[in-house]
């Protein structure tokens, strides 16, 4: 009994039929299961014999039928045992076997002979054939037994693989491959008898039949040949060294010069059956439609269609024999001499350009439809060209511009940049400051190089006046790149050429701060955000203020050794020291015009003038402070430093009256210039220190003006006691400035 038919019998002995599995059970529990299970197999047992005894019937059939099958079966061993127990005993068993396998060999070798039987045949009937083929006089037929013999020979029937054909085989196909090649050479032949080239070129001459013979034997038709080079599948063969020549001799020639013309004519002096045919590229003055390329394209169609019908029968499969041999060489003949050349130089043209893009398209239609190409996009290569014309164009101009600009900065003469004729052309105005300056040619073609460049864009595509606004930056910084390295040793010395550098450097970075308000307005679509030049204008800025600043320098240096030649412009009452103090001035002196002359025609008003007033307060500083910082000084000394001072002033004069608008140095001229040179105000006023009285001095000091020109305290109280002896007048002037000092002490 299963295991939930006794639980079924638990819980049906408990009142709420609420039983835990895992409980134990109780004594009375367990005599009431048993006392269950014994009643439920009872009624089992009273079930199955009431089910047998109302079946007794059926039953004893079927045992009934299963014991008679075995007895059968059991008979039927014993009489087969019987019947084969006198074979077993019997020698004849045995020569009836040998007799069996002795038929089998014979019914095999039989099989096997009439194999190699058929196999002979086969290969005497290839023979046969083959000598037939090699023995026929016409070609067509002798192609066809080719053709016809090749699949036997390369792949024969029964012949197993490779390595286990017969040696006969082997031979028929060596022999089926000579015929080949014996139909190639022959049939070649006879195609370059037929079509004939003359030895000067341009002309060809094409007939239907060969006029001799063969190789010795009767030539065949053009067409003829050209069936049976089909049949043997070697039409390229026989057309390769035709179309070799027909593009050294006729296309070369009709595409690489602009006026020929093609001739076609039809001769018939050989009767009706056999015309010939001349092509011939001949001259002429006619140019008409050579812009456009469809005088080009006409000359070619004409080719083609000569080759269509006259050499290849209007074929279709010859004429794409020719066109694989022909058409990539064709196009790029047509590419370098023509197409190439078209390509505008300007891009206000390439509107222009959109006729030979017509033409070439109906161009290759053209060639479509007489099947000469497929619609194949490989086979569009003049198309793929010409739809390509901005790429093309934007490269070319591109690297033209780089190029341009390159040469123009290396190849030009910066030792001599103010010898030109036409100088006045070097002077341009400044784009946002109301001043000129002197820049080089090769600044100033840059810039129309930039500025062509741009002009360009504006009127080109998103595709073209990209290229053209990366070549313009290009160009730019080819002169950052270029010229400080080829002009390094003119930059780290005092000249002119140096000026002209820190002119161009300024003038670029202004330009290119105005480019983007001279042309973003007119870029195409979203290259005006995309293409930018203001990123350049600080670093071109930089460049001239590091190249003005390395000059400031290195005049500075030098002038500050010439006044160090000086020696302090002490003891100048001596003639020794007074004559190298006189020197080391008229040293200061050259050097200062030396740089008024080549810095004046040059630079910027502006820069100029902030420049010269900047050396020039250094120079007059460093003099005021070298005289002011002399301990003793006697009466003929300071007669002698007054008149350095003066010297200095008047061989000054020209440089001066550069740096202000008046002619002359009059009064109002000195006030100008003690504007804008500080030091200079100082400098002066210690020349008229030097002839004043003490009580003079002290009531300048007094009166502020000392003070106003620069002057300390300090410097006034040495001053004094430099130029006047002790005396009670110095010591109150003393006192004095020495009480002023300290009030001023206090109430600041």
């Amino acid at each position: 009994m299963a295991a939930d038919d006794v639980r079924e019998l638990l819980l049906s002995t408990t009142a709420d039929g609420d039983l835990d599995p895992s409980t134990p059970l109780s004594a009375p529990d367990l005599r009431l299961l048993i006392d269950r299970l014994r009643i439920r197999s009872d009624r089992l047992h009273a079930s199955a014999l009431s089910f047998a005894s109302s079946s007794h019937a059926p039953l004893a059939a079927a045992l009934l039928h299963a014991a008679d099958s075995a007895a059968a079966s059991s008979s039927l061993e014993s009489s087969l045992a019987a019947a084969l127990s006198p074979l077993s005993s019997d020698g004849g068993l045995s020569e009836l076997r040998e007799l069996s396998d002795r038929l089998l060999a014979a019914r095999r070798e039989l099989r096997e002979r009439r194999e190699h039987l058929a196999a002979a045949s086969s290969v005497a009937d290839l023979a046969a054939r083959l000598r037939a083929a090699r023995d026929s006089a016409d070609p067509l037929a002798a192609a066809a037994a080719a053709a016809e013999l090749k699949p036997l020979l390369v792949d024969p029937e029964g012949s197993g693989s490779g390595q286990d054909e017969p040696v006969v085989f082997g031979l028929l196909r060596s022999e089926l491959e000579q015929l080949v090649d014996e139909l190639q050479v022959t049939l070649v032949k006879n195609l370059e008898e037929c079509v004939e080239f003359a030895p000067e070129g341009r002309k060809v001459v094409v007939r239907a039949a060969p006029r001799g013979n063969s190789g010795g034997t009767p030539g065949v038709e053009l067409h003829v040949a050209l069936q049976a080079l089909e049949i043997i599948e070697s039409v390229d063969y026989g057309m390769a060294k035709l179309a070799d020549l027909m593009i050294k001799h006729v296309l070369v020639p009709a595409i690489s010069n602009i006026s020929v013309a093609v001739s076609v004519e039809v001769l018939e002096k050989s009767g009706p059956e056999y015309p010939t045919s001349v092509l011939c590229i001949v001259p002429t003055e006619e140019l008409q439609g050579y812009k456009d390329g469809s005088a080009l394209y006409s000359r070619i169609i004409d080719i083609i269609k000569f080759v269509h019908e006259t050499i290849c029968g209007e074929n279709i499969t010859w004429m794409q024999s020719f066109s694989k041999l022909t058409w990539s060489r064709i196009s790029d003949l047509v590419i370098r001499h023509f197409i190439s050349k078209a390509v505008p130089h300007e891009a206000s043209k390439l509107i222009e350009f959109q006729d030979i893009v017509r033409s070439t398209a109906e161009f290759e239609n053209t060639l479509r439809n007489m099947m000469y190409i497929s619609h194949d996009k490989r086979d569009g290569k003049l198309t793929q060209f010409v739809d390509d014309v901005e790429v093309h164009f934007a490269v070319r101009k591109r690297n033209e511009i780089l190029v341009k600009a390159r040469d123009l900065l290396v190849q030009y003469d910066y030792d001599n940049p103010l010898a030109s004729l036409d100088r006045e052309d070097s002077i341009v105005d400044l784009l946002f400051l109301p001043e000129k300056c002197f820049i080089s040619k090769s600044a100033l073609q840059l810039m129309k190089l930039v500025h062509g460049a741009l002009k360009d864009a504006c009127l080109s595509s998103a595709r073209v006046a990209k290229e053209l606004c990366y070549a313009a930056r290009d160009a730019l910084l080819l002169y950052k790149a270029i010229v400080p390295v080829q002009l390094e040793k003119q930059l780290d010395s005092i000249n002119q050429v140096a000026a002209i550098i820190h002119n161009d450097f300024y003038h670029l970075s202004q330009e290119i701060l105005g480019l983007a308000f001279e042309y973003r307005a007119d870029f195409p679509g979203d290259l005006q955000k995309l293409v930018v030049f203001v990123d350049l204008a600080p670093n071109f800025s930089q460049m001239a203020d590091g190249v003005l600043t390395r000059q400031i320098q290195l005049v500075t240096a030098n002038l500050i050794e010439a006044i160090d030649g000086a020696d302090g412009f002490q003891n100048t009452h001596q003639p020794q020291h007074y004559e190298s103090a006189k020197f080391s001035i008229e040293q200061v002196v050259f050097i200062l015009e030396k740089l008024h002359i080549m810095w004046e025609p040059i630079l910027p008003r502006s820069i100029y003038k902030r420049s010269m007033c900047y050396i020039l307060g250094s120079v007059f500083s460093r003099i005021t402070k070298d005289m002011l910082l002399i301990d003793d000084m006697a009466a003929e000394e300071t007669l002698q430093l007054q008149g350095l001072i003066h010297l200095a002033l008047e061989n000054l004069s020209s440089l001066f009256l550069s740096l202000v608008e008046n002619e002359f140095l009059d009064h109002q001229t000195w006030i100008e210039l003690d504007e804008i040179i500080c030091p200079l105000k100082k400098f002066r006023k210690l020349a008229e220190l030097l002839d004043m009285s003490l009580k003079s001095i002290t009531a300048a000091w007094e009166s502020g003006e000392l003070t106003n020109c620069g002057f300390t305290s300090s410097e006034v109280q040495s001053f004094v006691k430099a130029i006047f002896a002790d005396s009670p007048l110095r010591k109150e002037c003393l006192f004095w400035k020495y009480l002023s000092i300290h009030v001023c002490d206090y109430i600041l």
